[in-house]
């Protein structure tokens, strides 16, 4: 594999995008199972449907021109974007991928991803700066206080790290996608799985699908969170796979995503709490959506 390169789970790849998959049973025909055994096979079938994938490798080129559409998308592919708090929100906005990163004392609906991500970086041999060390919680209590130490040396410091590693918060990116399938294919109803693995596949198959995926399970998280539900709905990629309908051309298969990903958010701000006015928001992640198609 080229130095860089990322694995992301599906069947299918197009491009430079190379295919693995894993063998057949070396035995021959299965003994037959009775009792305990039946329980067992059943338990390992069922963590090889989970978990067994083929792969394609994303080039750096290619993880670092999916990173920088992300840039776009987040914070207009500017340097101050990299760092921020956004209005009527009670965490830090961090990156590229503009990352969670919650306060101390404080959570919310939404999973938090900068330690995670800094975990990562730092995994990759990046030097931390000194607001990251020892790692915790975001140090600035409100967005008041945030936008107030714009121009400090702690955050100046803080926004460098960050356009320094973008390479890496892509890869993190990717990274995020490899594990998103199992942990769908874990919460959908079994009479639904298979659907949900076709159609991840089918984006998949495309260089323009990659970029969705990676995208909104980047954007919207992967759907799987009890916390991460309004009127008992999701809103994140498995919602998204659910919601597809059958398509035969890779084009199609991105091009239905999108329309699925359209329905899915309106349906989110329909059913989100008003207090939150959503609907604010809801030209923006359309038209974020529209990039998946426009490639």
């Amino acid at each position: 594999m080229e130095p860089g390169a990322v694995k992301i789970p599906s069947l299918g790849a197009a491009g430079t995008a190379t295919l693995t998959k894993k063998g057949g049973s070396s035995s021959g025909r299965p003994r037959p199972a009775t009792g305990k055994a039946n329980v067992a096979v059943a338990l390992l079938l069922c963590v090889s449907t989970l978990e067994n994938a083929a792969a394609i490798t994303l080039s750096p080129a290619e993880t670092r021109r999916i990173g920088n559409k992300i840039w776009q998308n987040e914070c207009n592919g500017t340097l101050a974007g990299l760092t921020a708090w956004n209005s009527g929100e009670n965490f830090a906005s961090l990156g590229i991928g503009h990352f969670i990163w919650y306060p101390s004392g404080v959570r919310g609906p939404f999973e938090e991803s900068f330690p995670k991500l800094v975990d990562f970086v730092a995994g990759r041999g990046a030097k931390l700066p000194a607001v990251l060390e020892p790692r915790g919680n975001c140090p600035w209590n409100s967005r008041a206080e945030f936008n107030g130490a714009s121009q400090t040396v702690r955050m100046k410091e803080l926004r460098e790290f960050l356009a320094n590693t973008v390479d890496l918060q892509a890869e993190f990116l990717v990274e995020r996608l490899q594990k998103a399938l199992p942990k769908m294919l874990g919460e959908t109803t079994p009479a639904r799985r298979a659907q949900v693995r076709q159609q991840f596949e089918r984006v998949a198959n495309s260089a323009a699908g990659c970029y969705a995926l990676v995208d909104y399970v980047n954007f919207k998280g992967e759907g799987v969170l009890a916390t991460e539900r309004y009127a008992g709905q999701g809103w994140g990629l498995l919602q998204v796979l659910e919601g597809m309908s059958q398509a035969n051309t890779d084009r199609e298969a991105v091009k239905n995503f999108a329309e699925s990903a359209r329905r899915v958010l309106t349906n989110r701000v329909r059913n989100a709490p008003p207090s939150r006015n959503e609907a604010r928001w809801l030209p923006g992640w359309l038209s974020r959506i529209n990039t998946y198609v426009q490639n």
